[in-house]
């Protein structure tokens, strides 16, 4: 792409050159034409009026407030009714018919049903050999259709990365009167790092491409080669609705909506907006996954691809599931930042320096030495460290910190009921924490054999989890840090969260794999009421330090609803029952 048209005008000092700029450009004839040519555009028409479907597939949102236009999303399927026109096509989704720009969709691979499903069943007895011949070489068709648009949309999707980077970045780093470096990287994330990693990733494809048989391509194993570079799509997806914020933030300024719209006039790109742009590589790696189940569905167990098809349509599933696991956990990060704010008397680093988890929570009694001195204290799992808290004497709703635990440097010690050499005293749900790294010992007791085993499987969670975390690189970086108590420092200057509780919010995730949550309700005449799953309602109650507040919590099918309902009943006053709908993951 030239660049001098366009590090002219920016360079301009009088006011309004940016608007100048478009409508130079606008009028000089840049725009977008479709990739399908005339031959392409030719062979839908024949096909439409030879009485077949032609189907589409929708690579972007349209959105439209005319009744004549047929609005979609992206991934829905079109059927093509009308192709004479080349940039507006006419079509139908569902019972609804209307114009869409052809720009904006990619014709299906496979626009009729395999052969052993529709000509197979009508074979005679005496064509079954040609017949099977005939649904074999369908079936490789099939696949070499797959294979060519797997191709086909890498080489479209490198194209556009290439069009964001040099269309887009680089002319926005010439303007620093308009950019910082540091709203580059809010916008456009490491969409320059992926672009690398996908130039790297088509080369691969490309060579494993056999061009005289098409359909004995082995692709499979180059999925499983490269997907630990998909990774990176992590960083991008849980970033991408900050470059929304911050894109939303300057078009209302008209500077930089000519700005934007004259980079992609000189990059010659469809008329969409940059946030639809830079929506692609998170509709990309989700889409990965669906590319590998159709190619595997033409791929037969015989040939040689089709395990590492099989291996890797997996391994594309587990990394669209750890970019969500990791948005997950990023979205939690506000909410930790809130609990700590919560915590009176907060002492030492904060819980986000090193974690991101909250992986369990109960009351337990820590028991000390020399004395064997009992409290009641509750404590919070995160990965790498273990907090407890205590209660306030008046406001059992109210924590102070006391002391935390490193989990990487301890071992957890299960202990059987009876008579502890150490302490000299008789132990029951016992457990022992030891740290290597000091040499101290901590004794914890639960109230009941299964809270014992709950905290038990939650310590081997939080070391499974770190694991994970260091296998797949996940960290929470300084300016998300700063963010998050930033925000929880706000919040507390407005006035909430008023309780640990209500900070904690969401965060409390059980084994019983029930998410429960916690509404603050205050009655006039008692304590807090609390909505929480029935199957999780005696882990809840523990978590947040019921005990002496709530007692039995059971199920009642009310007469004049189909509502299953939790009922808190205060030991305060028998009187004071709360019904509020049961709520489930």
């Amino acid at each position: 792409m030239p660049d001098g048209g366009l590090d002219t005008a920016i360079r301009a000092d009088e006011a309004g050159s940016e608007e100048d700029l478009y409508e130079d450009l606008h009028s000089a004839g840049y725009h977008y034409s479709h990739a399908g040519g005339g031959g392409e555009q030719l062979a839908i028409n024949e096909l439409i009026s030879d009485g077949s479907v032609v189907c589409a597939e929708a690579l972007w949102d349209h959105v439209t407030m005319d009744d004549q236009e047929l609005g979609f999303k992206a991934g829905d399927v079109i059927e093509v009714m009308d192709a004479t026109n080349r940039e507006w096509w006419w079509g139908r989704v569902a019972d609804v018919e209307g114009w869409f720009p052809a720009s904006f969709v990619r014709l299906r691979v496979n626009q009729d049903e395999p052969v052993e499903d529709t000509e197979a069943p009508r074979a005679s007895t005496g064509a079954v050999e040609g017949g099977g011949m005939e649904v074999q070489s369908s079936r490789d068709q099939m696949r070499t259709n797959v294979i060519n648009e797997i191709l086909s949309t890498e080489r479209d999707y490198i194209k556009h990365l290439r069009d964001i980077c040099e269309g887009y970045i680089r002319q926005c780093r010439k303007r620093a009167d308009m950019f910082s470096e540091e709203q580059l990287h809010t916008i456009f994330g490491n969409i320059e790092d992926i672009y690398r990693c996908q130039k790297v990733f088509v080369k691969a494809l490309e060579q494993r491409f056999n061009s005289e048989r098409p359909h004995l391509s082995e692709l499979g194993a180059c999925f499983l080669e490269h997907q630990a570079d998909f990774q990176i799509y992590s960083e991008y997806c849980n970033n991408h609705p900050n470059a929304c914020v911050e894109l939303s933030r300057l078009t209302k300024l008209s500077k930089y909506v000519y700005f934007f719209e004259a980079c992609r006039l000189l990059q010659k790109m469809i008329d969409i907006s940059l946030d639809g742009f830079l929506l692609t590589p998170v509709q990309k790696i989700c889409k990965y996954p669906l590319q590998l189940a159709e190619l595997l569905k033409y791929t037969p167990p015989q040939h040689r691809d089709f395990k590492d098809v099989e291996a890797a349509l997996h391994a594309m599933k587990n990394v669209a599931r750890l970019i969500n696991e990791r948005k997950r956990r990023l979205e939690n990060i506000d909410k930790i930042a809130q609990w700590q704010s919560s915590i009176e008397d907060w002492e030492g680093e904060d819980l986000l320096v090193r974690s991101s988890e909250l992986i369990y929570s109960g009351e337990l009694t820590r028991v000390t030495q020399p004395q064997a001195k009992s409290q009641q204290r509750m404590f919070f799992l995160f990965d790498h460290q273990l907090i407890y808290c205590k209660k306030d004497l008046l406001r059992r709703d109210m924590l102070y910190y006391k002391g935390r635990l490193d989990m990487d440097g301890s071992e957890v010690v299960d202990l059987e009921d009876g008579k502890d050499r150490d302490l000299h005293m008789n132990i029951k749900n016992a457990f022992r924490l030891h740290c290597s790294t000091s040499g101290d010992s901590h004794l914890l007791c639960a109230r009941k054999p299964e809270q014992k085993q709950r905290w038990l499987k939650a310590f081997a969670r939080e070391r499974e989890q770190v694991r994970l975390d260091q296998e797949t690189g996940f960290s929470i970086t300084e300016l998300q840090r700063k963010q998050a108590m930033l925000n929880a420092s706000k919040q507390q200057a407005a006035g909430k969260p008023k309780t640990p509780q209500d900070a904690a919010g969401h965060l409390f995730t059980h084994d019983v794999g029930v998410l429960w949550e916690q509404q603050s309700r205050v009655s006039e005449k008692g304590p807090p009421c609390f909505v929480i799953s029935p199957l999780a309602a005696e882990v809840a109650a523990e978590s947040l330090g019921l005990f002496g507040f709530c007692c039995i919590v059971f199920l009642k099918m009310e007469k004049n609803c189909n509502t299953e309902s939790l009922i808190l009943v205060s030991v305060r006053s028998h009187k004071d029952i709360i019904l509020w709908p049961r709520i489930q993951n």
